[in-house]
């Protein structure tokens, strides 16, 4: 009998996001991805979200290192968090440790790692772990898909992937490994990246979105041109600048992470920009706007980024009008739609004409959709199929190709963040599950919770009131108050009447209770936020957060 492979999921399966799954064998765990998931409108204050990390600290004499598959932070971005409680090395390829270390660098974790480099259909030992690195094409160059060669067979993972034909790089997928190794020894578990399963047909081609980028700066000559794309798409910043430059344009990098993310990719010759062409942001404003390409940070309308500054008018290197076009070559994340849409919208106030993919194909997704999953099953004919990082909607969507290509139903399994699975002689079963809660950060770490986030919503949507009275406790009297303080509630000037009502309302709920003998702190608390509570309430018809203060002299 042959020891069991298992497999815990601690995020990216039900979000769009915090990727981060673990699998153990023979006792060491290798995590694969370790991301961080932007917060939704309704974490309020939050900065980031993080995989729940308990149970990896639980275990922290057995995590033999971290794979990541690619570059984008929603793979890598939690690792400076995660270091600072582990010691660890990370795998990947030039480019994705590269970018990886800018976050622990800025941290300066970069002690408390080792970072391994591994190259395009490498295969290499790490303790019990015989990983074998293939190529995938991404929205970002050298992802991985890995094969995990176990006891219990093959676990092959895609990462985040997509079959591009006219890659800009000409790296392909490479579905001939895959195929081998399914021919020769067979994938016992497929875990493949579902952000695109609910999609029909294929993903377009990289290299189409240069088509429309010449296009357009054909079409936009005598205008300043800012261009907004992730900072890790080195392909689409590869296309931008072949326009620029077919155009007699020069090139400025606006945003920090842009300007170390170009730097990087042209170091390793992974971006071909002419020295010529290149020019720091301070000297742009002096060119003639027609001969001026700046790309962006900020395409996902974060707020304070560079973009995010211009379309408010507040950049310190840049003042945008209607002699200015704006190119968003991106898609909204879900749950990023209404800061993009703010941003068009300052942008359009300005006067600046604004392409974006609703308007024109200036983006490409970067993962596979219907057809390309299902040439990907029927090429791996996995034996046991569970889909990965995406909304529950996309792995049920996911799972239903598994089916429709012929992977028996009771074989595929829908799993979720927390979930751990094992493969063992007798296939994939569920074996329990770990702590997996959103972590959230806000300034640190941890010390934001659902009941903090509540209460933010709360105070957002419908505002404090805050009921100050002092007692006497010997003589059972009011001594002082009740004063009532309110912010978001209603307007204080504008509604003396109102909150005198609430000041005699609380004070007569208090003087009974004094009556009744109820002097202690505690049960005068629950007096005045019950009383107040009713009053707000059958008045307005609002439940703001009411905060009882009672004294005691």
């Amino acid at each position: 009998m042959t020891a069991p492979v298992s497999v815990t999921f601690l995020g990216g399966l039900g979000e769009i996001g915090r990727n981060c799954a673990a699998i153990e064998v023979e006792g060491r765990i290798m995590l694969l991805d370790c991301g961080l998931m932007f917060p939704d409108a309704d974490m309020l204050g939050v900065d980031l979200v993080l995989p729940d990390f308990r149970w990896l600290l639980e275990r922290a004499d057995d995590i033999q290192g971290c794979i990541v598959t690619h570059g984008h932070e929603d793979h890598h971005g939690a690792l400076a968090y995660l270091l600072r409680e582990l010691s660890f090395p990370i795998i990947g390829s030039a480019l994705t440790l590269g970018f990886a270390s800018n976050r622990i660098e800025e941290a300066g974790l970069m002690d408390r790692t080792e970072l391994l480099v591994v190259k395009d259909n490498e295969r290499r030992r790490f303790g019990p772990f015989d990983c074998e690195f293939i190529p995938v094409t991404h929205s970002v160059p050298q992802g991985f898909a890995t094969a995990f060669h176990t006891p219990q067979g093959t676990i092959l993972h895609t990462g985040d992937w997509k079959l591009d034909l006219t890659p800009v790089d000409g790296r392909l997928t490479d579905i001939g490994v895959m195929g081998a190794i399914a021919q020769n020894e067979g994938v016992r578990l497929l875990l493949s990246d579902s952000t695109n399963a609910d999609q029909c047909g294929h993903s377009r081609s990289e290299r189409s979105v240069g088509k429309v980028l010449h296009d357009l700066f054909a079409a936009n000559v005598g205008r300043r041109i800012v261009t907004a794309c992730f900072a890790s798409h080195v392909h689409r910043v590869q296309q931008i600048a072949d326009a620029a430059v077919a155009h007699d344009r020069v090139i400025a990098t606006l945003g920090l992470s842009m300007k170390k993310n170009v730097k990087l990719a042209r170091e390793m010759g992974l971006l071909n920009i002419p020295e010529r062409n290149i020019m720091d942001i301070e000297d742009v404003r002096e060119l003639d706007p027609g001969r001026v390409c700046v790309i962006s940070t900020g395409s996902q309308g974060e707020p304070m980024s560079a973009l995010a500054l211009m379309a408010s008018a507040e950049s310190k290197w840049l003042r945008l009008d209607e002699h200015d076009t704006v190119i968003l070559s991106s898609h909204p994340i879900p749950g990023n739609e209404m800061n993009v849409s703010k941003v068009i919208d300052g942008l359009v106030r300005l006067g600046v004409r604004v392409v974006h993919s609703g308007i024109e194909d200036v983006h490409a997704t970067g993962h596979a959709k219907q057809e390309e999953l299902k040439t990907l099953i029927s090429l791996v004919r996995p034996e046991w199929f569970v889909p990965v990082h995406g909304e529950y909607r996309h792995l049920v969507a996911h799972a239903d190709l598994a089916r429709t290509m012929g992977v028996a139903p009771e074989r595929v399994l829908i799993c979720e963040d927390g979930d751990r699975v094992e493969l063992g002689d007798k296939g994939l079963t569920r074996a329990g599950r770990v702590p997996a809660p959103y972590l959230y950060v806000d300034g640190i770490v941890g010390d934001v919770g659902h009941g903090v986030l509540r209460d933010r919503k709360v105070l957002a949507e419908e505002g404090v009131v805050v009921v100050i009275v002092t007692i006497d406790h010997d003589a059972g009297e009011v001594v002082t108050g009740p004063e009532v303080i309110t912010r978001g509630w209603v307007h204080a000037p504008e509604a003396e009447d109102l909150l005198e009502e609430a000041r005699k309302t609380v004070a007569e709920a208090v003087l009974v209770a004094l009556e009744k003998g109820d002097h202690d702190i505690e049960s005068m608390q629950r007096v005045v936020r019950r009383a107040a509570g009713k009053f707000v309430n059958d008045r307005t018809r609002r439940r703001p957060m009411i905060v009882p203060v009672v004294m005691s002299v």
